[in-house]
């Protein structure tokens, strides 16, 4: 089989919010017959699509509303309400809910803003609605979302007027989202494109039912392939990464769009870790290392997961495109390489097969179908694919559809054979409403297609993220032997700022290696160190106070004789008393300069949310200049620590590029690994750590420069 498919998930008894999103009765306070208020719309969305079930319009201004008996208050109703969708202004919440809660209301959808999003006072009013609900066990979406759809229940609770227009498109996606007019869009964008939901749920202040709740909804639900998330914050980053790591269990891909990633506004950073490894960093890494497939565009949530819904992960990594345009293919080649996707090389019988139809001179991959006798189109189309579509190495086919002859019936042809053949195709359209007839025809069908060539990639782009994330699990990660636990790997530092000999010490606990060296506490000391070391040396201030040497004149380099550290040091104790008045200045540490190896930096930090990290790049001063790193959350084996490093675009040249000797790859990954360990059994109390630079080199790795900064003894949580 090409494809592997996404096998169904048997849900043995309901999941508790099925009675939410499957409710046999429903409550509109608020209602009228105005479609120009939020209950007006929401009353004709629950009328128009159908729902089956008992419709409860709560106004006190009708005896009916739309041929439905009309209650002045909830509790008026007869029998029980399964949800209520409360579109009332913000004043009038708390004794409506109070009212829903005493008539036993299970559900209540709260559509008003002006809650916790507006501040402190926002909050608390947001926090008397949740002690309501809680007090009579009724569970709240929102405040300030719009509702929910689920197509299969037909209910339509929301006022977006997304569902004015036509039937719910009704799938095999799970949406939940924090914004509600961004849901409503999605919809709509689904409804164009023949895509489709079991439900989609804007989520709003996630009072109290959070996207967690509902993606392990979508988890447990046998309808739902694939789950969507539109995110701006996490209530429990942790509880996330559980039901990540649930959802690639279940073969189900979670694809995720998250505001609020770029790192504007944030406080400089102390150390280059920290810098690298920011709090968008961290994410990805978290959602990297959990089966998460994250994209950057909204749109991209419901193309990709359509597209993994039809066919599943791909079966290899190479990618085979066709188009009958020369230039367009020509554009197409381009942009695959630019993207970094793998082309497919096709085998001798694709080749062989190819070779009927097409001269001998053109390119096979990506392909051009077109120049052919009419009479050979139609059957040119056929085999193209099929070819490409059954040779292992093409994991993915790529369509490029530009104006050609028997357009719409290649496309059929092309749809219905992707859907036969469950290879994972990529259908782009890149003419405009000459081909909406073709676009028809795959709605119809149920094939995915795209308007945008970047829509095409990052579809590909996330086909091949779901195949590698399903073959991605890794076994639990083994702390090193004899690993020292966080009471011995701190022995008797102090909170703050560590200098540079107390964090090679706390390295050299952890089993990194440091260059031999000592302080010396004047020049004459210093000569005296330099000469037992042996010449050349390098030279560098100790003081707590002093975060980055260089800039402050501390560091001197390649000293090759007493006198020359003698001079050395007078010129650093100037430089760094000017820089930082009155500062303590311990010493200088002495130490014989290393030769040769690639400059690396390892570092960690404890993020807020995920925890401890590690970050591994090109160190040195390509630092800020390449930015050229790799995180992940902590702790690492060294296996993972050396596929972190092959990521890096610095590892052909640790590899041992153009003739140069490779580094010692094992003893980078194992140092990789040690300091990752570090920064679990420490948890808090490591706030950040640099090693900048750990020299790798033939013989093994060495750590030059290191600083690192604890928390107070209190904050520690250490962990196993």
């Amino acid at each position: 089989m090409d494809a592997v498919p996404l096998p169904p998930c048997n849900m043995v008894a309901p999941h508790p919010l099925h009675r939410i999103l499957h409710p046999g009765s429903v409550a509109i306070l608020g209602a009228s017959e105005d479609p120009g208020k939020f209950g007006g719309r929401a009353l004709r969305h629950v009328v128009q699509h159908g729902f089956a079930g008992r419709i409860v319009p709560v106004s006190p201004s009708a005896p009916t509303l739309l041929g439905h008996p009309a209650y002045a208050r909830v509790g008026d109703a007869p029998g029980p309400i399964d949800v209520a969708l409360l579109a009332l202004p913000a004043p009038a919440l708390p004794a409506a809910l109070e009212d829903c809660g005493r008539a036993g209301v299970g559900a209540a959808v709260v559509l008003t803003a002006d809650f916790a999003e507006t501040g402190p006072a926002g909050a608390a009013r947001q926090a008397e609605l949740v002690a309501i609900a809680r007090r009579h066990a009724m569970r709240l979406i929102g405040p300030n979302c719009l509702g929910f759809i689920a197509p299969a229940a037909r209910l339509a609770l929301t006022s977006s007027v997304a569902l004015a227009r036509g039937p719910m498109p009704e799938g095999a996606i799970g949406l939940v989202s924090q914004s509600g007019s961004l849901m409503a869009s999605l919809i709509s964008h689904a409804q164009d494109m023949g895509a489709g939901f079991t439900a989609a749920v804007s989520i709003g202040n996630q009072a109290d039912l959070e996207a967690c709740d509902f993606i392990e909804y979508f988890i447990a639900d046998p309808a739902t392939r694939a789950v969507c998330a539109y995110l701006e914050g996490l209530r429990d980053p942790q509880r996330f990464l559980a039901v990540a790591r649930r959802c690639r269990e279940a073969r189900k891909p979670l694809l995720v769009v998250k505001a609020g990633t770029s790192e504007a506004g944030a406080a400089i950073a102390q150390s280059h870790t920290a810098s690298l490894a920011g709090s968008h960093a961290v994410w990805e890494a978290a959602c990297r290392e959990h089966g998460v497939i994250l994209l950057d565009d909204p749109e991209s949530l419901i193309h990709c997961a359509h597209f993994l819904v039809a066919f599943g992960a791909p079966a290899a990594d190479g990618v085979a495109a066709l188009s009958p345009s020369g230039g367009t293919i020509a554009i197409t080649a381009d942009r695959i390489a630019a993207a970094g996707l793998p082309l497919a090389a096709p085998g001798p019988a694709t080749r062989d097969r190819l070779a009927t139809l097409f001269p001998a001179h053109r390119p096979l991959n990506p392909l051009d179908v077109g120049g052919l006798p009419r009479e050979q189109g139609i059957n040119g189309a056929r085999v193209a694919f099929e070819a490409l579509a059954a040779d292992p190495a093409v994991g993915i086919l790529l369509v490029v559809i530009a104006t050609t002859p028997q357009l719409e019936a290649k496309v059929r042809l092309w749809g219905e054979a992707a859907l036969a053949t469950g290879k994972p195709t990529a259908i782009l359209f890149t003419p405009g409403r000459l081909v909406d007839g073709a676009r028809a025809q795959l709605r119809e069908l149920g094939c995915p297609f795209t308007d945008r060539m970047d829509d095409a990639l990052r579809v590909m782009r996330a086909a091949l993220d779901w195949r590698r994330a399903l073959a991605a699990a890794r076994p639990a990660t083994t702390v090193p032997t004899a690993f020292p636990d966080a009471a011995s790997l701190v022995g008797e530092l102090a909170p703050g700022r560590v200098t540079e000999p107390a964090a090679k010490a706390l390295l050299a606990r952890a089993g990194i290696r440091a260059p031999s060296g000592r302080l010396a506490r004047n020049a004459d000391d210093a000569a005296r160190a330099a000469s037992e070391a042996g010449f050349p040396v390098a030279l560098k201030a100790v003081c707590r106070e002093l975060v980055h040497k260089s800039d402050a004149g501390g560091v001197a380099l390649g000293l090759a004789d007493a006198a020359a550290v003698h001079d050395a040091w007078e010129k650093i104790a100037s430089s760094v008393r000017a820089a930082l008045p009155g500062a303590a200045l311990d010493g200088c540490l002495v130490e014989r300069m290393a030769d040769g190896g690639v400059e690396m930096i390892v570092g960690a930090r404890h993020d807020p949310q995920f925890g401890p990290v590690i970050v591994v790049g090109a160190g040195g001063i390509l630092v800020e200049l390449l930015r050229d790193a790799q995180t992940a959350l902590a702790p690492v084996s060294p296996e993972r620590a050396r596929e972190l490093v092959a990521e890096l675009a610095v590892f052909p040249v640790l590899a041992g590029a153009r003739g140069r000797p490779a580094a010692d790859l094992t003893a980078l990954a194992d140092a990789i690994a040690r300091v990752s360990w570090l920064a679990a059994r420490l948890g808090p109390r490591l706030v950040e750590l640099d090693i900048n630079p750990l020299l790798a080199t033939p013989a093994g790795v060495v750590a030059l420069d290191a600083r690192a900064t604890l928390a107070p003894p209190h904050d520690t949580r250490e962990q196993p």
